[in-house]
């Protein structure tokens, strides 16, 4: 699949894990000639996107392939996958769960298999702005708050998250959300009284979540969005 597939598949996939928030959000694939980013145009749903509405946006935030402006949040795929070179995907959703947990202010514990995915350390926030990543510096500062972590909450904004793979970065902010999710549950319910020490969660994130069972989610996204 060519840059321009993947990101539509990953944004696609995305809308068939329920992360769609009307037209917000977006994923980017790193362009593999090094001109930039494909990423979702904006004013579109992460179900509607096909290969025309697609941009390659240069490193420098200018549209090389498509039609009007950028994406004003262009500058979280730029600057993380800029500083690191050996990732090939980034997201950027409002999921519901993460939302309303980072309101929250609490640790995420490994309660569940996703919850692992953070190895029992708590996942990373981004606490600069609750405001559009609208500039280079923002979009610095976030991928300095992102680090090497799978993923990354935005408290009064959403979540981040970021792959080697289109797999492992769509997979990544999956599972941010659902381990946001079931934690929300148990809390609901009382206190929270078991989960995995850090040993097991370690253990734990390399049983469950291997390469494979990554790719393994995605193509279950992939065959639910059900198009070609």
């Amino acid at each position: 699949m060519t840059a321009r597939d993947l990101a539509v598949a990953a944004n696609r996939a995305l809308a068939a894990a329920g992360q769609s928030d009307m037209v917000w959000g977006h994923a980017a694939v790193r362009d593999p000639d090094g001109r930039g980013i494909w990423i979702k145009a904006p004013g579109w749903g992460f179900e509607e996107i096909d290969g025309d509405r697609v941009h390659l946006v240069s490193f420098d935030a200018e549209v090389v392939d498509g039609d009007g402006p950028p994406h004003k949040e262009c500058h979280i795929h730029l600057e993380i996958l800029r500083s690191r070179p050996e990732l090939h995907c980034t997201v950027h959703s409002h999921a519901q769960a993460a939302v309303a947990f980072a309101a929250l202010d609490t640790p995420l514990l490994p309660v569940s298999h996703e919850g692992t995915l953070f190895g029992g350390a708590d996942v990373p926030r981004f606490t600069v702005t609750g405001g559009l990543v609208r500039t280079p510096g923002l979009g610095q500062a976030l991928a300095g708050t992102l680090g090497d972590a799978p993923a990354a909450l935005m408290p009064r904004h959403g979540l981040v998250s970021a792959g080697r793979t289109v797999q492992a970065a769509v997979m990544h902010a999956v599972l941010l959300d659902r381990a946001c999710r079931t934690q929300l549950a148990a809390m609901a319910a009382g206190p929270i009284r078991v989960w995995s020490d850090g040993a097991e969660a370690a253990a734990k994130r390399d049983e469950c979540w291997p390469d494979s069972q990554l790719d393994a989610g995605f193509a279950y996204l992939a065959r639910k969005d059900g198009r070609p």
